[in-house]
């Protein structure tokens, strides 16, 4: 059984290693500027391509393809460009099909023309210096407060993980662009978070691949990154409050969006694992595996 698994942002394929011990022949890729992978820049004007391209290098069969969090983006790129090469599509607290950020509504319309509210402009600048520093700590309290909901085993090694990620403008968080809108930055054409912004990175066709293969969407229903009132979104932060100036631009509904993508596909399964946040796999792993089993099965 050929299985490919697919990690998110700021981590590597080391998140996916209990996993992939449990699929004979199985393995889990590092997308550039992650993990053990060449830090080769990220032209964001591609969307996630560049990193399905990636994908599209380990991949010569048909496989499995099982995508987490911006991984999950990344094989939804993949199957849009490479339909006959995916037996099944397994996501994983996936990203929006409206990259993160910058809309509004089931079918992502921008909130701003240029995209503001997205991109590498939203990142904090604090977290980025502490990858850079290799600032263990601060790893910690972002791993405990957004990957995942409750404590897990053999904690450091993913915070080793993080640590892979390669900072600057050209992979994270990327450059960005300075914008008239609230909350005052918009994307640039470079790095980690431009590729994932809603002017570069949308999925609005996936319904019209051929063949479907089928779509099995797992998520944490306690997640908040991956959220309709994420931690992460800038425009759910001023609306609490907690980013000043805010001038009522709502929240991106990222869980509704997908859901209207993955309607409009058909051949989908949702399942919801409760009391788990952004990382099923090494929150709830058993559960996680069971599902995950059903369906390559």
């Amino acid at each position: 059984m050929s299985v490919v698994f697919v990690h998110g942002n700021v981590s590597s394929g080391a998140f996916w290693d209990d996993v992939v011990k449990e699929f004979p022949g199985a393995k889990a890729v590092d997308l550039r500027g992650f993990g053990s992978a060449a830090p080769r820049p990220v032209d964001a004007t591609r969307g996630l391509r560049d990193f399905a391209d990636d994908l599209r290098e380990a991949v010569d069969e048909p496989v499995h393809l099982v995508g987490w969090s911006m991984g999950g983006g990344v094989v939804m790129q993949f199957l849009r460009d490479h339909p006959g090469l995916v037996r099944s599509l397994t996501l994983v607290n996936p990203v929006s099909p409206y990259g993160f950020g910058g809309t509004t509504g089931e079918d992502g319309r921008l909130t701003h023309p240029d995209g503001a509210g997205s991109g590498a402009g939203t990142a904090n600048p604090e977290f980025v210096a502490a990858i850079g520093k290799g600032d263990r700590e601060k790893m910690r309290e972002v791993f405990r407060f957004a990957y995942v909901k409750h404590p897990v085993e053999n904690e450091d090694r993913y915070l080793d993980s993080m640590l892979t990620t390669v900072t600057g403008e050209d992979n994270y968080p990327g450059d960005a662009r300075p914008s008239d809108h609230w909350p005052g930055t918009a994307p640039g054409t470079r790095g980690v978070l431009n590729a994932l912004a809603p002017i570069h990175f949308r999925l609005d066709d996936l319904h019209e691949v051929d063949p479907k293969p089928p779509i099995l969407w797992i998520r944490g229903a306690d997640d908040v990154i991956v959220s309709d009132a994420s931690m992460f979104d800038l425009a759910h932060l001023g609306a609490i409050g907690a980013v000043p100036g805010w001038d009522g631009t709502p929240a991106q509904p990222m869980i509704a969006q997908t859901r209207a993508v993955l309607e409009r596909y058909g051949n989908y399964r949702e399942a919801v694992i409760e009391d788990c946040g952004h990382s099923p796999h090494i929150e709830r792993p058993q559960e996680f595996l069971r599902l995950l089993r059903e369906h390559v099965a």
